[in-house]
Formats: C-alpha cells, sequence, structure tokens
C-alpha cells in the first residue's frame, strides 16, 4: 500500500479529531440541560477568536475558555455556586465578613461554544451562526444569577450568601444566533445575543469586562443600558457593517421577549484613526427589569398568588434611556481607555404585574413606581494597558458610579448623604491586575480591586462600606 503524504496524514487526522470534538461538545450540551433539570426548579467579554484551526471542520469551530482562581475579600457573604463571579468582588450590602476560597470566572467568563461560517452562492456572503454556553467551573454548573437571588428569597441580610442580578439566568445557551455576514454589506444576525452596547464595553473597558477587576464587567449596569438583564437580548434583530474607518451598529428587541416587558432598540457609530477609536452609543428600552430576591413578607404570600417559592423573584420596572462615548488609544506599548455614559431611569409607560415571566422565572413582586422623580446615573471609567512585553499586560484602572437625587419627599429632597437610597451617592472603584501567558493558550493573572460607597449609594449598607479582593489565578481558552 502506498504510504500517505504528511498533507493527507494531517487531513485524516482532523477528519477523525474534529468529529470527535463535535460528539464531546453534544455531550456537554447534553449533560448541561440535566444539570438544568437538576438546579433549576423551573455572559467581558465576547469569546476570543480561535487560536488555532486545529478545532475547525468545514468552517464550523468549536472554542471554549476555563476560567479559575483563588480570591480573599475583606468583606463579603459566603460565595455563590451559580453567581458567574461566585463572590459578588464589590462591596453589597451583606458584604459582612473577610472570605477566601475558589471563584470562577475572574478574567473571563467560562464557555464553551460553537461558531460558524458557511459561503453562499451568491456575491461575498456567507451564512453565520452562533451557540455559547456558560458554566462555573468552581461548581460545575451553568451560571446562573437568577438562581443565586431565588436562593436567598425570604432570608435575613446576615444569613444571606452572594446573590447579584444578571442576564446570565441559568440558559443553556447564552447566545444562540444565526443571520447573513457579507465584508460588503455588513452583518445581520437573530435569536439571543450581546447587544451593540456590551460589544462596546467589552472593546473600551480597559480590563476587557474582567469580572474580578471591572465594576463595568462584573456589573450589567453600564453594558445593559440601565439594567443588566438588558446587557443580552432575546428575540433581537442586530446589523452591524464598516466603511473604511467608519462604523454603524443597530440593534432591535421585539416586545415580550424574556429579558424585558417590552421593546429595545440601540444605535452606535463610530470610527478609527490612527491609534485612535471611538464609538457613541444611544439606548431605549422600555419596561427593563431590574430582578432581586423577595422579602420575608411576599414569600408569605406565594400560596396566594399561586407562584412556587422555586422561581419567585421581585422586580423594579423601569423605562431607560442611555447616551455614551468611548474612546481607546493606541500609543506602544500603552493602551489609554476612557469611557462615560448617562443614564435616565423613570417609571414606565406600560407598567409589568405581578405573575410576568423572567427567563424561567416569575415576578412575586413588582414596582413600577420607583422612578417617581427620574433618576440619573453617571458611569465613568479610564484606564491604561502597558505591555511589558509579548508575553506581560499590565492592567491600572478607575471606576464609578454617580448617582442623582431623585426622592419624592421633602424630608430627603435634595440630601446628599446615607440618609435614604433616592439621594445622591458615589460608587468608587480601583483596580490593579496582571495577566501573563504561559504558553499560546494558557494564562496566569494576578490582581486586586477595591470598591467604596459613599451618601445615597451607602444607603443599607450596615457591615462596611469597602471591599477589597486579591484575585490570583489561571485560564486555558481554546
Amino acid at each position: 500500500m502506498t504510504p500517505l503524504n504528511p498533507s493527507e496524514l494531517n487531513r485524516l487526522r482532523r477528519a477523525v479529531t474534529v468529529p470527535r470534538a463535535a460528539c464531546l461538545l453534544g455531550s456537554l450540551f447534553s449533560l448541561a440541560g440535566v444539570a438544568q433539570a437538576q438546579t433549576t426548579t423551573a455572559p467581558a467579554s465576547p469569546a476570543p477568536a480561535p487560536t488555532s484551526s486545529g478545532l475547525t471542520w468545514h468552517g464550523i469551530t468549536l472554542y471554549g475558555i476555563v476560567d479559575i482562581g483563588l480570591q480573599y475579600d475583606t468583606h463579603a457573604a459566603p460565595f455563590s455556586d451559580y453567581f458567574m463571579a461566585g463572590s459578588s468582588d464589590i462591596v453589597q450590602k451583606n458584604s459582612r465578613r473577610a472570605i477566601f476560597g475558589a471563584t470562577p470566572n475572574n478574567l473571563s467568563q467560562s464557555r464553551v461554544g460553537l461558531q460558524g461560517t458557511e459561503p453562499l452562492s451568491f456575491g461575498d456572503w456567507s451564512g453565520v451562526f452562533k451557540l455559547e454556553t456558560f458554566f462555573n467551573p468552581t461548581s460545575g454548573q451553568l451560571s446562573d444569577a437568577l438562581k443565586s437571588l431565588n436562593q436567598n428569597n425570604g432570608k435575613a441580610l446576615a444569613d444571606t450568601n452572594t446573590n447579584l442580578d444578571s442576564s446570565v439566568g441559568g440558559q443553556i445557551f447564552q447566545q444562540s444566533y444565526a443571520g447573513f455576514s457579507s465584508p460588503t454589506f455588513g452583518t445581520i444576525t437573530f435569536g439571543r445575543q450581546n447587544t451593540v452596547l456590551a460589544d462596546g464595553i467589552a472593546k473600551y473597558d480597559p480590563n476587557a469586562a474582567s469580572q474580578a477587576f471591572s465594576l463595568i464587567g462584573l456589573s450589567g449596569t453600564a453594558a445593559g443600558g440601565g439594567d443588566t438583564q438588558d446587557r443580552r437580548m432575546d428575540s433581537s434583530l442586530k446589523y452591524g457593517v464598516k466603511y473604511q474607518n467608519f462604523r454603524f451598529g443597530a440593534e432591535y428587541k421585539f416586545s415580550n421577549a424574556a429579558n424585558s416587558g417590552n421593546s429595545a432598540y440601540e444605535f452606535s457609530l463610530g470610527g478609527d484613526y490612527a491609534g485612535f477609536s471611538g464609538d457613541a452609543y444611544y439606548v431605549k428600552v422600555k419596561s427593563a427589569i431590574a430582578l432581586s430576591a423577595i422579602s420575608a413578607a411576599t414569600q408569605a404570600q406565594l400560596p396566594t398568588l399561586g407562584i412556587s417559592p422555586s422561581n419567585a423573584l421581585a422586580g423594579t420596572i423601569s423605562d431607560n434611556t442611555t447616551v455614551g462615548l468611548l474612546a481607546m488609544y493606541s500609543f506602544a506599548p500603552f493602551k489609554f481607555y476612557a469611557g462615560y455614559e448617562n443614564i435616565k431611569f423613570q417609571n414606565p409607560d406600560n407598567p409589568l404585574f405581578v405573575g410576568f415571566n423572567v427567563s424561567g422565572y416569575t415576578l412575586a413582586s413588582v414596582n413600577d413606581t420607583a422612578y417617581n422623580h427620574e433618576k440619573i446615573l453617571q458611569v465613568y471609567w479610564a484606564g491604561v494597558k502597558y505591555s511589558v512585553d509579548s508575553n506581560l499586560d499590565v492592567t491600572l484602572a478607575y471606576y464609578g458610579y454617580h448617582q442623582s437625587n431623585f426622592a419624592t419627599t421633602a424630608a430627603t429632597a435634595g440630601c446628599s448623604s446615607i440618609l435614604s437610597s433616592t439621594c445622591s451617592g458615589e460608587l468608587r472603584d480601583f483596580s490593579l491586575d496582571a495577566v501573563y501567558k504561559l504558553s499560546k493558550r494558557f494564562d496566569a493573572f494576578a490582581g486586586i480591586m477595591y470598591s467604596g460607597v459613599a451618601d445615597g449609594l451607602a444607603n443599607g449598607y450596615v457591615y462596611s462600606k469597602n471591599n477589597f479582593n486579591p484575585t490570583i489565578g489561571v485560564r486555558f481558552t481554546f
């Protein structure tokens, strides 16, 4: 028999190896479905480009990230198996003691996914798709912030563990879309996908939406245009196109999708010149939902409401309008980043109701009148990344929130103190971290983030108003 030449041998190896990888992914998705059924009772930075064609077959690529580390928090609540970051990273109302343990998804969200491109028979068009699953490597569970909220229903503050809202609510696929792409005419996709603004946050955040070292990475407020549920949108139509040095993006979410009550739309316009890149954003979300655990009083009413305790949550509803300016300048070996958002919260034109479904969870308590006086939240950040050499990056960043006074009573009108959550207030956040490339796919990282709240944003913080979270870890990317 004639021996195979090297190129034929390589093709044979890929033909055998890649189907095995595809079968493995199918098994992972099947297991993910089982895990969801067992653990539920009813998302930074974008995935990096594949580092090798070894997991690509006929235009379909299997990719993934596993990120895990060790963290010490000076003031925190016990870690969660379901919340994406494990810990809250920034100070919260239940941050009551020092905690040390393993945390997932510190630098990047752990995930596994398939994405593909198929050239079509007309022009320069291709068909494209993506399926992407988020998981917590410390627990082996699907990432599910809403379950972390539900597990704390009815509990006193001193008895709660880490629980924060997110658009990552235990869905098997955090992104699941398909569409068409052309270098000339742009890309149009439909399904569940990151928003135009979320893509911008990942690009213009000096920490690339890291959860351990970035306020705007951990909290989806900035990327969601006011509420983290809108960082990713179900049933959304998204379009992006680039012409020479300019680019345009738009997205529309149809009404009554699972993560917000009514329609939403976003626009972006930007461009590049020399080492400068910048984009402007406009976002409007109708009946946006901010989720939280329910109170003990609401929990006692669940039998009357006909809502199961296993999927009950509380929601605050608002119409949100966001304008933002984000920029980056590269001057080797430095990259400088800056961003600003102005987010306006108003009572919804179309209030939601008890019983409304959000990603498989049910609203048992609804507040449609939280903003009888509109609230303005300003989000801002700046940072620099220094590439010491081809293997080592060091990042220094500052993030901040400023909340306007939105009080409606004479006692708190114009207040700028801890007296009420409607008083004006501040959240300040500093981080320093380093990432070292041990190999093409394996990174080690270390860093620390400080967070502190003051005035209205510190209302209800009875244990501590600040936290430090020194963190070390590793990340494998394929």
